[in-house]
Order: C-alpha cells, then sequence, then structure tokens
C-alpha cells in the first residue's frame, strides 16, 4: 500500500531540496527515495532530499538532519539545506525558538533566525558552521591533487563538516570537465564525495609597503 507524502521544496542560495519533516512520515529508504524524487523529469526535481527529526539526544540538540544527494548518499552537511530548516521549522508552527541546535553528522550547528513581520516571517537564517579546517584525516588523504580526463588539478583540502576542495585555475572558460567526475577521482571517497569548487582571479591587485 502507498502512503502519501507531504513534501516542502525550498532553495538557499540555489541549492534546492525536498524537505520532509520525518516526525509525520517514515522514510524507511531514503537513498532509494532520494534518487526517485531528485530526478527532474520523472519526480519532482531537486539536488536531493532533506529529513527533518528528533535528535538523538534531546538535551544538546533541538531537531536533526540528515541530507540524501541525488545519487543517493548520504552527505555529512550542507549549510543551505540546514538555513532552510530554519525557516521551515519556525513557519510551520513546529518551533518558536528563534535559535536552533541542529543535529547534523558533523555535529550540532546553531541557527539564528532573523525575525519580521512581527515575528511571524523568517526573513533569513544563519548558521554557525565553526571554523574552517585544513586538515581532517577521517575525511582526506593527501595529496592535494585531483585527476581528471587526463588533467592534474593541485588545490586545498577544506573541511567544514562536509569535504570541500578548491582548486585555482588560470581561464574558467577552458574548464570542460563536470564536477561529478572530479569527485569520483578525488581523494576524499574513503568518506564521501567532496564539494569541488574551481575559482579564478577578476582582478590582481598589489601591495607596497610606505617606510
Amino acid at each position: 500500500m502507498k502512503e502519501t507524502v507531504h513534501f516542502t521544496k525550498m532553495q538557499g542560495a540555489g541549492n534546492d531540496y525536498i524537505y520532509v519533516d520525518t516526525q509525520q512520515y517514515d522514510i524507511p529508504d531514503p537513498e532509494k527515495a532520494a534518487i526517485a524524487w531528485s530526478a527532474y523529469h520523472t519526480g519532482i526535481g531537486s539536488d536531493g532530499l532533506v529529513l527533518i527529526g528528533k535528535p538523538h539526544d534531546g538535551r544538546r540538540a533541538d531537531y536533526s538532519m540528515r541530507i540524501f544527494n541525488a545519487d543517493g548518499s548520504e552527505a555529512m552537511m550542507c549549510g543551505n539545506a540546514s538555513r532552510c530548516i530554519g525557516k521551515y521549522l519556525y513557519e510551520k508552527g513546529l518551533t518558536r525558538k528563534d535559535t536552533i541546535r541542529l543535529e547534523t553528522l558533523s555535529g550540532i550547528k546553531i541557527l539564528k533566525l532573523h525575525l519580521q513581520d512581527n515575528k511571524e516571517v523568517v526573513e533569513s537564517v544563519t548558521v554557525d558552521m565553526l571554523k574552517p579546517q585544513l586538515e581532517n584525516p577521517e575525511q582526506f588523504l593527501g595529496p592535494s591533487v585531483l585527476e581528471a580526463d587526463g588533467r592534474k588539478f593541485e588545490g586545498t583540502y577544506v573541511c567544514m563538516g562536509n569535504p570541500h576542495f578548491v582548486t585555482f585555475v588560470d581561464d574558467i572558460d577552458t574548464i570542460d570537465i563536470g564536477v561529478p567526475v572530479l569527485s569520483m577521482h578525488s581523494p576524499f571517497e574513503i568518506v564521501s564525495k567532496a564539494d569541488v569548487y574551481m575559482a579564478y582571479l577578476t582582478f590582481k591587485a598589489f601591495c607596497e609597503d610606505a617606510e
């Protein structure tokens, strides 16, 4: 027997996810659901599935988040998704707190809700992602080089709860390698795929010390 599951589609800075309150609906196979529902032509269409639920330790957190990518893999954390959860919880009437402790696979994150219209509408949400880490052996085993399509990309590992890899290129327009290809060839596979960022300088600034 099929069960009807009510969902909410939200986006934060362009990251669009499907949000489901697991306090109301049981999602026994979130990996499979994420793949099916995230498909743009045959499903809802999204970057993935976010499950909102009760935390394991109610003394330390108010709610929990699990996030599954469109390919079914589970991510540790997403700042934009967590901000959407803050708006969801408040405007759905699930909490009246303007500071929410959110349990994630990368620890407890603190959401700050900025309210307007007599505290009925969440204008924006900020999340404390904590200090970036340049070393985390549980996620990354060097060297800091990605290889894909016959090319090597040197960069910097950055942990924001989930692994990121930042590489600077001379001309972004010459890059024609999909991020999924880079991720599949990355040294982050010991835990999960990394978010890969390519950056380039739009201008150079020079400073001189005057004595």
